[in-house]
């Protein structure tokens, strides 16, 4: 049995997510509004660049709006879109999963289409064209399957959770805790929000490692790279060394956390692409042209545990 759990873990690391291929290029004078949930970290302002980028590319005209992680934001700036009537389609990155249902049909009723980037929905699948993301749950897995192996089944893990609410967190939770189920060694003792932010994830570590015994923590596993790098500064503070104390995984492979590498005190990245604005964009062509699409388009990620390997894959 427990070699058939170990095959498991190789699997999952060993493991690709295979994106759906559509018609590359493509949108030259669209107008698309980009509802864009802010800027809370390093990787979603990476991801900003790269669809703006995109756009830019692709001579797409592009509206931009920052929600600064406000859910009504994010709704009002659709409502302005709809009724100003002058988008062919509208890219969504959701803050959180619930409550998009009227300000969907109100997009379908308008006949403006709706691609959702990044995290997910809670809606009808019928309310959107597709989806096009990481598969949140697969990245828990990898992390956790990676830990497994570098503990060998046995670790008390506390957990920087994002934020409440979100696809990401919830399906990078249940992704990972699905493979510490497998090993009695491997447990969660502590889980706490940060909400993807930097200095959050240093509270909420210190917290820890007030409460907890720091002996007692063998890892802590961060739902992105900078609420792990905020943690590292608290491991730090409390005289204890990254990376060897506590062992330090988290999921986006942003450039910072590959410097915590080059200094020894991060262990382990499992990459969140933030290039999906071609595919959101290859995706309202092929359905402007009456293409039929599936409802996930995945970009895929691997984990990595040093910068060669990541700019190896690059």
């Amino acid at each position: 049995m427990r070699f058939a759990k170990l095959a498991l873990v190789v699997s999952l690391l060993l493991a690709l997510v295979v994106p759906f291929a559509t018609a590359q290029g493509g949108g030259e004078g669209l107008t698309i509004g980009f509802s864009q949930i802010g800027s809370e970290s390093a990787w979603r302002t990476a991801f900003t660049d790269a669809v703006r980028a995109e756009a830019e590319a692709r001579g797409i005209n592009l509206l931009f709006s920052d929600a600064q992680q406000s859910q009504e934001n994010q709704i009002a700036a659709i409502r302005a879109w709809l009724a100003q009537g002058d988008v062919d389609a509208i890219i969504l990155a959701p803050v959180i999963a619930t409550g998009w249902d009227d300000v969907l049909e109100e997009a379908q009723d308008a006949g403006v289409p709706v691609v959702i980037v990044d995290r997910n929905v809670d809606s009808d699948p019928s309310l959107y064209v597709t989806r096009v993301s990481s598969d949140f749950v697969h990245e828990g897995r990898l992390a956790a399957a990676w830990l497994v192996q570098a503990t060998s089944g046995n670790c008390n893990v506390v957990e920087l959770y994002g934020t409440v609410g979100s696809a990401a967190a919830e399906d990078r939770h249940a992704g990972f805790a699905e493979v510490l189920g497998l090993f009695s060694g491997m447990e969660i003792i502590r889980s706490e929000t940060g909400d993807f932010v930097r200095s959050n994830g240093k509270q909420v570590m210190e917290s820890f490692l007030s409460s907890e015994d720091p002996a007692n923590i063998c890892a802590v596993f961060a739902h992105n790279d900078d609420m792990a790098i905020g943690a590292i500064e608290a491991i730090k503070e409390a005289g204890l060394v990254p990376a060897v104390d506590i062992l330090v995984v988290s999921v986006d492979a942003i450039p910072d956390i590959f410097d915590s590498m080059d200094a020894g005190e991060t262990n382990a990245t499992v990459e969140l692409s933030p290039f999906m604005g071609g595919p959101a964009f290859d995706a309202v062509v092929a359905h402007l042209n009456g293409e039929e699409l599936p409802k996930q388009i995945s970009v895929g990620g691997g984990l990595y545990t040093s910068r060669a390997a990541y700019d190896a894959d690059r």
